[in-house]
């Protein structure tokens, strides 16, 4: 058992760390944390939080993830993938037990980097993280209707049925006033990257801030009757909120298993996965055990701030890089960048107009979803359409978690299917040139292929059934055997049993590392007698004739 290692990225990259880098990281750190502004405060109000909650998960979460992680350039913080989750946690549990389930995630996700099992979130089908990303995109797309309209809904339910029954009710009293804003800071959103090509001091600026800053400005002149940060959470706190662990009642913990589960999940997907990309993009490699332990460190201590989930954020990730980011140091400004904001700006938010957050959510929800490959679905097997369309659809209309379960149940079921297909034997046309007529007579050849596990066992086993075969000796060549599990020893076991049973005889051979490991240690070997084991197929059958001679 290999020792934990606890070995943040930041300590490898120290020793070359010199003036030029950190005048690269500061560039980054400043433009990714005035980036990340306005998709903190987004995403914590259509996750059913305060904006400020978001800035702090931001700020300690992100903090602690570039101080702590396993990668030289992630940035973490809220994402949209979290916003369904967090949104029905809250309404089902409230803020305060939101706060208690990150916790327990964090938890989890220690003990996962500890246990060193950040390679496994890799065995995750490509179908399945496709389908719960473009479930989870639609869901956050639904979810900021209310916003984006105006309706005079207090609360959206979190279950499908009831969140579309409750808008498709309140769609004939949208806000002309709150849909023109929202309209008007979408396009503005869209376009922004034509707009900053035509003057170039906007180059800098990210589309998001741009609009904010725009439409706040916009808003605060103008006094329009929309819905602001102000109107309806009184603003931000200019300062750091109290240290505290949130409310825990032991009544309620064990309902709180379940979506800790989900959180750690998902956090663990999306870090790896946005590790993973980064990866590519600067030649490095991250180490995903130690990722997972910073993800776990973050999320345990951020509720303790009023935070809540963090993961990696691809598209802050993406943008670090782009901006110079080379080292976790451009993380730890990012998320200094969010304290100086709040320190000294904090009153400006109230101005901040609810309808451009929410314009800026749903485009974060249109990028997020790769909607291309249901466009590619006709060029793939039926197996691979099922468990995609499958995962979306469950994640859309129920939830994270069964979508995943049953996608990587189906994904399983699948490949089981497909591996046994792949598995089988075919006979082994004896020469009469090469074998006397007397020597060839009772003697059964069959070379076996593929994968001998539980799976391929029922094929297998009316093949080499002793009855239909009435055979005086049996040779398996298992060269290209890849695989034994315990299933397929118990047929091989039973197998010889039947053959003696008979009076007949089973002789071995070509058998890899895998299977001759599990035959031995079984006592297979020891059974079927040492000479009946051999290591070419032409000497199986030379020992297949000394055998029909003593009959």
């Amino acid at each position: 058992m290999q020792p934990i290692q606890f070995r943040p990225k930041l300590l490898d990259t120290l020793p070359d760390y010199n003036r030029d880098r950190f005048a690269h990281d500061v560039a980054a750190g400043l433009t990714v944390g005035v980036l990340a502004l306005p998709l903190a405060m987004a995403f914590a109000i259509a996750s059913g939080m305060p904006p400020s909650a978001g800035i702090w998960t931001s700020i300690v979460a992100g903090f602690l993830i570039s101080l702590l992680g396993g990668s030289r350039v992630q940035i973490g913080g809220p994402t949209g993938a979290f916003i369904p989750i967090i949104y029905g946690i809250v309404a089902a549990h409230g803020a305060s037990n939101l706060l208690v389930a990150t916790m327990i995630a964090g938890a989890l996700l220690l003990a996962m980097g500890l246990a060193r099992l950040g390679n496994l979130i890799r065995f995750i089908p490509r179908t399945v993280v496709i389908g719960f990303t473009n479930g989870i995109a639609v869901v956050i797309f639904l979810s900021q209707i209310k916003d984006f309209l105006g309706l005079p809904i207090g609360n959206v339910p979190a279950e499908f049925f009831g969140k579309i029954k409750t808008l498709w009710y309140a769609l004939p009293q949208i806000d002309p006033s709150t849909f023109a804003f929202s309209c008007a800071s979408l396009i503005v959103l869209l376009t922004w990257n034509r707009i900053a090509a035509r003057h170039s001091w906007l180059a800098r600026v990210p589309g998001p801030l741009g609009v904010l800053v725009v439409a706040t400005a916009v808003n605060a002149v103008l006094h329009l009757p929309i819905e602001t940060i102000g109107s309806r959470f009184g603003g931000i706190p200019q300062s750091a909120p109290p240290l505290a662990l949130p409310d825990l009642s032991l009544s309620t913990l064990g309902q709180l298993i379940s979506p800790a589960i989900t959180i750690a999940l998902l956090g663990a997907i999306e870090s790896l996965l946005s590790a993973r990309v980064s990866d590519g993009q600067i030649e490095d490699r991250h180490d995903p055990n130690q990722e997972l332990m910073a993800q776990g460190a973050a999320n345990l201590i951020a509720p303790l701030f009023g935070g809540f989930a963090a993961t990696g954020a691809i598209a802050r990730t993406a943008t670090n890089v782009k901006s110079g980011g080379c080292t976790p140091v451009a993380g730890m400004i990012h998320a200094l960048t969010l304290l100086l904001v709040v320190l000294t700006a904090a009153p400006l938010a109230a101005h901040v107009p609810l309808a451009t957050l929410s314009a800026i959510v749903v485009v974060v929800s249109v990028n997020m979803g790769e909607w291309h490959e249901f466009r590619e679905l006709r060029r793939y097997s039926l197996n691979y359409r099922t468990v995609l369309l499958a995962t979306f659809f469950i994640t859309v209309v129920f939830d994270l978690t069964l979508a995943v379960e049953i996608g990587m149940v189906l994904a399983s079921l699948f490949f089981i299917y497909r591996v046994q297909t792949l598995t089988g034997a075919t006979q082994v046309m004896l020469d009469a040139t090469e074998l006397a007529e007397d020597d060839a007579h009772g003697i059964v050849a069959f070379k076996v292929f593929g994968s001998l596990f539980f799976g391929a066992v029922g094929k297998l086993e009316d093949q080499l059934d002793p009855e239909r075969l009435n055979a005086k000796v049996l040779v398996l060549d298992l060269h290209k055997v890849i695989n034994l599990d315990t299933t397929g020893l118990e047929m091989l076991d039973n197998l010889l049993r039947a053959l003696r049973r008979r009076g007949a005889e089973l002789v071995l051979c070509g058998l890899n590392e895998q299977p001759l490991s599990i035959m031995c240690r079984s006592g297979l070997i020891e059974r079927l007698g040492a000479d009946n084991l051999c290591a070419i197929l032409p000497d199986a059958l030379a020992r297949a004739r000394e055998l029909t001679r003593q009959t």
